[in-house]
């Protein structure tokens, strides 16, 4: 797979954690002081991580397999999967094609050379699966590495050509979106219509405007529980029971995001489907939200955009690379006349804050996933972040310059006014 040194990203409003917040949870667990092996993040956390695939990674055997977490560049210091700016995240969505159903599998993800605190469980896939993966990562540059055989088993994706997306990865998500629309069109699969919000309007989803930021559609709803001494486990009820006190790891994503907060907030309800890790309990996924975001969400549709920062090749637009995360996540090539930052800067503006300003009373006193900031603060923050971040308002705001194409002093004064009202809703 390709390979770079990590580049890091600061983006506050994506995952709303630090690592002083994640230095005292894992002080809280005692993994600094019971766990000598284990220890202490340093002040700076290498943002930069490699996972180990496993052999016939879409098998049920190869979903059982643990992946191991390890330093891309151990002179950045080691990684570790407890601490929580470095954890790595694997998501799996399959397809029964015969039958049209759809199930999820949370494979687990270890620290290199460490056992699981518990027995991965082994699912038990339909005849003719079609198995798609999803990699999410709450540091900055996630890399996939394995056996030839391995990756070319599970198609595995994380960038082009060297350049990598970052965060997220995939392995057979073209495959499994292709089935999963066959599937559809056969009248096999029927994906749920989005419902209605408690203000009338359709239930958000991973396209909408009022949830996204500059990096939209990525990363995953998987969790895992954390033992005392640094040792994972998947986040299943027999393994909460078994372990003692473990702490939740949970990823920092737009799914998670729309799922566990935004659509309880507004009374939606999120896309389910059987978890095979745990039982067959309800569970969401990415590639759930994608399928429902498809089939529901109105105009205007937030798709991947050439500025989005993880699709830039040395800091410059690239196609290629941009269709390539489209596909992953199940979206359209891109079209030029529609996929420029600039139309997409001007729908974040108008859409996105028109319906944070509509819901101001539903997500005020609504939890968010940062425990110190309301939901309708933390949304607004992302928002205002995202137009700058974009370079919407100016050029010369954006850490990301040519994600500023086409600038239009109108569309940026605007830009401008919708930070400032942001700054005031909240």
């Amino acid at each position: 797979m390709p390979d770079a040194r990590p580049r890091h990203r600061q983006r506050p409003w994506k995952l709303k954690v630090t690592v002083a917040v994640a230095a005292a949870t894992l002080g809280a667990v005692g993994i600094a002081v019971a766990a000598p092996r284990t220890p202490a993040p340093p002040a700076t956390p290498n943002p930069g991580c490699t996972l180990q695939v496993p052999e016939d990674p879409l098998s049920a055997r190869g979903l059982a397999t643990p992946y191991r977490l390890s330093a891309t560049d151990p002179r950045l210091g080691a990684c570790h999967e407890a601490v929580a700016v470095q954890s790595a995240f694997v998501e799996a969505t399959i397809l029964d094609p015969a039958g049209g159903r759809l199930s999820v599998y949370h494979p687990l993800v270890v620290d290199a050379g460490a056992p699981p605190a518990a027995p991965p469980v082994v699912p038990a896939l339909p005849r003719g699966a079609v198995v798609g993966l999803w990699f999410g990562f709450n540091g900055d540059t996630l890399t996939l590495r394995g056996s030839p055989a391995a990756l070319r088993a599970g198609s595995c994706v994380n960038g082009l050509n060297g350049s990598l997306f970052g965060q997220v990865a995939f392995c057979g998500a073209q495959e499994f979106f292709a089935a999963a629309g066959s599937a559809v069109r056969a009248g096999k699969l029927r994906i749920p219509p989005l419902g209605r919000a408690k203000d009338g309007r359709p239930c958000p989803s991973v396209r909408d405007f009022s949830l996204v930021d500059q990096d939209q559609s990525d990363n995953v709803t998987t969790t895992y529980l954390a033992t005392r001494d640094g040792r994972t486990a998947q986040a299943t009820a027999a393994n909460t029971r078994a372990l003692a006190k473990p702490v939740t790891l949970a990823n920092g994503s737009d799914n998670r995001l729309l799922d566990a907060f935004v659509d309880p907030a507004l009374g939606c309800t999120p896309f389910t489907a059987p978890d095979l890790t745990d039982g067959g309990r309800p569970a969401t996924s990415l590639a759930l939200n994608e399928l429902q975001a498809a089939a529901g969400q109105r105009a205007p549709v937030a798709l991947v955009p050439e500025g989005d920062p993880m699709t830039l090749v040395a800091g410059k637009p690239s196609e290629a690379k941009a269709n390539l995360y489209r596909a992953g996540v199940g979206q359209p090539p891109l079209d030029r006349r529609s996929a420029g930052t600039r139309s997409y800067c001007r729908n974040l503006r108008a859409a996105g804050l028109d319906r944070l300003t509509a819901d101001r009373r539903l997500l005020r006193a609504a939890a968010s996933p940062d425990d110190g900031v309301g939901l309708l603060k933390f949304l607004t923050d992302r928002l205002q972040g995202s137009l700058q971040q974009l370079g919407c308002t100016h050029p010369a705001a954006s850490r990301h310059p040519a994600a500023a194409a086409e600038p239009d002093p109108a569309d940026q004064a605007a830009a401008a006014d919708a930070v400032r009202t942001l700054g005031a809703l909240s």
